[in-house]
């Protein structure tokens, strides 16, 4: 069964004097029934002050678990926490240097094309939602986001818009890449035609 890298949000506990790196339940689930083996991976693999430090720690821990390939999850926005940030970029250098597939979920897909000079913009309506979606994948997704790109990243195609211009879906023109805006794991029922994608992208 491969194994599926899955990066985590943060939460802050104040009262605690504590930060958590967290993941939805439902999107471990959603890995697993898609038939993939998910393994969280850790914001701060290592403590060191040295970029160069922290950034061998993530290149060393994906190769020691052996992922096959990776998934981006939502939540938080990008600058919000460091670590979070540099951990995605780090495992998306990983897998553009083994060629690993990539699904960005969210602010996972954000990451995707920030990467590639993506600039994002604010939008509104688009929070807890459902909108239609065109293009080469179409229909009714949710939405719970209130940035969007200005334009398709460098690199990327666009698979999904919406009816105000919003992309809301691209893929890589070179590697297995793909960004969706909306929330697989969040649906009370999951939709056969994302686990049918996700096995598609991964290769399962």
């Amino acid at each position: 069964m491969k194994l599926i890298a899955v990066s985590q949000r943060v939460d802050e506990y104040p009262d605690r004097n504590e930060i958590r790196d967290a993941i939805d339940q439902r999107l471990i689930a959603f890995v697993s029934v898609s038939d993939f083996q998910p393994v969280p991976v850790p914001n701060r693999i290592s403590m060191s002050r040295d970029r160069n430090e922290r950034k061998y720690a993530v290149l060393r821990w994906a190769e020691q678990v052996g992922v096959d390939a990776i998934v981006l999850s939502g939540g938080n926005d990008i600058g919000e926490y460091l670590h979070r940030d540099e951990t995605e970029y780090w495992l998306l250098d990983y897998a553009e240097m083994h060629k690993l597939p990539v699904l960005g979920i969210c602010r996972g897909m954000q990451m995707m094309g920030v990467m590639n000079g993506g600039i994002l913009e604010k939008i509104e309506n688009h929070v807890q939602v459902d909108h239609k979606i065109i293009g080469e994948l179409s229909g009714s997704v949710n939405s719970y986001h209130n940035l969007s790109f200005t334009s398709c990243p460098d690199g990327y195609e666009v698979l999904a818009k919406t009816n105000d211009g919003c992309i809301e879906g691209i893929r890589h023109k070179l590697l297995p890449w793909e960004g969706w805006m909306w929330h697989p794991e969040r649906y009370e029922i999951w939709r056969e035609s994302d686990i049918d994608r996700i096995k598609y992208i991964f290769g399962g």
